[in-house]
């Protein structure tokens, strides 16, 4: 038997072995190419339109998330949004009580235009529909293996779908299982103010106008105008991350439910990593004031907290999708939404 390292052997077994040495570093070469960043400019897709999800604050105008870019002149996206959202309330205090356990899909449509280089207008129409939902198996097992049962799914959990709500002994305010309609539509606008240069951040002023189309019944509308105004910054930095910032004031009308209501702030800090052209990641947290006062319980008279982490990809030139998925923080407890999971298509027709 001859050793490897006769002379005989040493062509043979040194060409194999270059040619695998070869293919291992073009493997990891390639590896390397594939999942590392490309180069791109910090121009991003923006913060996620997320708003206050919470049933009853959201009848109340809640102006989305937006950056402060407008759209070029002549511009016109078309966004189509699912929102699936799972509210969990147990709370009973003497003169009040809530107790809500559904799921509620939104879908909404969102048309944005360029109206000139600096000034866009838009409109959104959303279609709403409660039900018990599917995310309640899901959470709970969430829930055990992290923090345990939240007191509400504990002692809930065995009821499939609850809404009401009662001030001294009587119902103000209930929804049918399976109810589907109208929500309020809204009219927006945007201007920018400043654009983005080394030294100053991108920054617009919004205004909006909430119109009662909804279905104030069931509760998916508040039967009443609202009118809003916000400020709207974006900067970015180091070629691949970009920061967002939304400041609103909203002023409600009318009442719901009786209640009566009181103006309304609402702010969002967001991050975006561009990973590539076509691809980014953002984490944002959202804070929104409650329009209610004095009511008694938790559920209305606290505002909500929420952090937001998701994606956005490019699919096709004119085609963008996102996901993201809210969460409730303690910063301020038992307001907020249980959770939301959301997907947005946004298509972008130019002339």
């Amino acid at each position: 038997m001859r050793d490897w390292t006769s002379p005989i052997d040493l062509p043979s077994r040194g060409i194999k072995g270059r040619a695998i040495f070869d293919r291992a570093l073009l493997a990891g070469l390639l590896s390397f190419v594939c999942l590392q960043p490309s180069s791109v400019k910090a121009e991003g897709f923006g913060p996620f339109p997320v708003r206050n999800f919470q049933p009853m604050q959201q009848l109340v105008l809640s102006m989305p998330g937006d950056r402060a870019a407008v759209l070029k002149k002549g511009v016109l996206d078309v966004r189509l949004e699912l929102a699936e959202t799972a509210t969990i309330f147990r709370d009973e205090v003497p003169q009040s009580s809530v107790t809500m356990k559904f799921e509620t899909l939104r879908s909404g449509l969102f048309l944005r235009y360029g109206a000139t280089e600096r000034w866009e207008v838009s409109v959104e129409v959303p279609v709403l529909y409660r039900y018990r939902g599917f995310m309640d198996g899901p959470i709970k097992a969430v829930e055990r293996a992290t923090t345990g049962l939240s007191p509400a799914r504990n002692a809930l959990g065995n009821t499939g779908y609850a809404f009401n709500i009662s001030r001294g002994g009587q119902t103000v305010a209930s929804g049918r299982e399976g109810a589907v309609g109208l929500g309020d539509s809204t009219v927006m606008s945007k201007y920018q103010l400043v654009s983005e240069s080394e030294s100053m951040p991108a920054l617009s002023v919004r205004t909006a106008l909430k119109l009662p189309t909804g279905d104030e019944g069931q509760f998916f509308g508040s039967g009443s105008p609202d009118v809003g105004i916000g400020l709207a910054a974006e900067k970015g930095f180091g070629g691949r991350w970009v920061l967002y910032g939304n400041l609103n004031g909203v002023v409600p009308t009318g009442r719901i439910a009786g209640m009566p209501l009181q103006p309304t702030i609402s702010g969002l800090a967001a991050v975006e990593y561009l990973w590539s052209e076509n691809l980014s990641f953002t984490a944002q947290f959202d804070y929104y004031s409650t329009p209610f006062h004095g009511v008694g319980t938790r559920v209305l008279d606290k505002g909500v907290t929420e952090s937001v982490l998701g994606f956005s990809y490019r699919v096709a030139p004119h085609l963008l999708w996102q996901v993201y998925g809210v969460e409730n923080v303690d910063f301020i407890t038992g307001s907020a939404a249980d959770f939301t999971l959301s997907t947005v298509l946004t298509y972008r027709f130019e002339s």
